[in-house]
């Protein structure tokens, strides 16, 4: 069993709200396809980031979790392809976390 996570930003690169319009469905999606998942929107998460440049970037995520018993790479790499477009993102964090139920 695997935990894949989605790191979400919670606002776009202009500063504007980027989740309002697009959380509802991507959550319906995935609880579509998975069958649940566990979302933590309440108090956003703050990343934090060093580029080229030296200056420290500064993010609001939200955390999205779905559990799966196989990892398909291509299904998800093409995921997290298709939000960084739909989101304007350069990047989108999608993780995998082996689990073990107790």
């Amino acid at each position: 069993m695997h935990l894949v996570q989605i790191l979400l930003p919670v606002y776009g690169n202009d500063g504007k709200a980027l989740l309002q319009e697009t959380y509802g469905g991507i959550r319906e999606y995935l609880v579509a396809k998975f069958g649940g998942l566990t979302a933590f929107t309440e108090s956003p998460a703050e990343g934090l980031w060093t580029q080229d440049d030296q200056q420290t970037k500064r993010d609001e995520i939200i955390l999205i979790e779905v559990m799966v018993s196989e990892i398909d790479r291509v299904w998800w790499a093409a995921y997290r392809e298709g939000l960084q477009v739909r989101l304007k993102q350069e990047s989108i964090v999608i993780r995998a976390l082996p689990i073990e139920h107790l």
